[in-house]
């Protein structure tokens, strides 16, 4: 037996979609973490478990999930993504084979537009979990640690993802914060020649090495962007470090 997961909060706009793809699955879930908007009222509606808890971080949700799953099986869907039929046919034959989790490739729309290269597909995700086996490690960029087999299916994973370049900066701001504080706190120095080539080793990496180049002015305009990305981690890990010797100084 499996149980879809979505973990929620706030999705109106995407949530009645990401249900109607579910509607193969035995049991269907609905983790919130406080939605305002009418996600509670889409999710029952729909027929879906409804269960809330305030967030933590992203591991802390997803594992407090886990437990509250009774089935077997379960698989995390975010609500901007959706289950093609093909690959609903695919996870439910996978149920009766002996690994304990299964990675999904992911074609991601990004600006609108199918991204096959630069990096984001296959875009595999570890999302089909054996619940017994799982457990969810790191709290933004969360980890499964899986105690058996992995195998992995072929059909595509849909996600609807950034649709704005404003949008897409605003989280890569979130996720480079993120990285810097990782690094201040393994000991990195902020090097000033990383400025310069940590960037350009992204971009070559993302545009060439990715084959970005095959998305035209799209993976050009990815392929910047991420350059900037490590522009900007490298940045907010310069100013912590003075931030820190200028308070250490007083």
């Amino acid at each position: 037996m499996l149980t879809a997961i979505v973990l929620t909060r706030n999705e109106e706009k995407h949530l009645p979609d990401c249900l109607a793809s579910l509607r193969w699955a035995p049991q269907v879930m609905v983790f919130d973490s406080g939605s305002t908007d009418g996600t509670l009222a889409i999710a029952r509606a729909a027929g879906a478990q409804v269960l809330q808890r305030p967030f933590d971080d992203y591991s802390g949700q997803r594992n407090a999930a886990l437990a509250a799953a009774q089935t077997e099986w379960v698989l995390f869907v975010d609500a901007d993504e959706r289950v093609p039929p093909e690959l609903a046919q695919e996870m439910t034959s996978a149920l009766a084979r002996p690994e304990a989790g299964w990675w999904i490739p992911r074609h991601n729309y990004i600006f609108g537009k199918l991204t096959r290269h630069a990096g984001w597909y296959p875009d595999y995700q570890l999302r089909l979990l054996r619940r017994a086996k799982a457990r969810y490690e790191n709290p933004v960029h969360e980890v499964v640690m899986l105690g058996g087999a992995e195998g992995h299916l072929h059909n595509p994973l849909l996600h609807l993802n950034y649709e704005t370049v404003p949008e897409f900066i605003a989280r890569q701001k979130y996720y480079a914060a993120y990285a810097a504080g990782k690094m201040r706190a393994e000991g990195v120095l902020p090097q000033p020649h990383k400025f310069i080539t940590q960037p350009v080793r992204q971009f070559w990496w993302r545009f060439v090495s990715l084959q970005g180049w095959r998305d035209g002015l799209h993976g050009l305009r990815l392929s910047a962007l991420m350059a900037w990305f490590e522009f900007e981690k490298y940045r907010l890990l310069r100013n912590t470090q003075f931030s820190t010797h200028n308070g250490h100084s007083r």
